[in-house]
């Protein structure tokens, strides 16, 4: 888990796939690596000022990566950064809740 961005209106974090392979004993005794077929990775944006939460993972995630890409390429300002969360921000169905 990464937060990639937190400002007074949003917060960002990556969240990596947390499945990694492990070792199980199959037929005949011999040790065989178990890969996880749905290991995947999201994103988890915060609206801070409607307290709700959405994750994006999927086809979203890959949609934001692209965001988060075009970036890294040229540096947005704080304002172009804020405009395109607070549009993924409006999918947020999720209060936040502390565990």
């Amino acid at each position: 888990m990464h937060t990639l961005y937190d400002s007074d209106t949003y917060s960002v974090t990556h969240m990596l796939a947390n499945a990694a392979a492990s070792e199980a004993v199959g037929a005949g005794g011999a040790l065989v690596l178990v890969v996880p077929a749905l290991a995947r990775h999201g994103f988890e944006i915060v609206d801070k000022r409607a307290n709700k939460e959405v994750y994006l993972d999927g086809s979203w995630a890959e949609l934001f990566q692209q965001h988060i890409s075009a970036w890294q390429q040229n540096t947005p300002t704080q304002e172009e950064v804020e405009d395109t969360l607070e549009r993924y921000a409006e999918l947020a169905q999720n209060p936040v809740l502390i565990h």
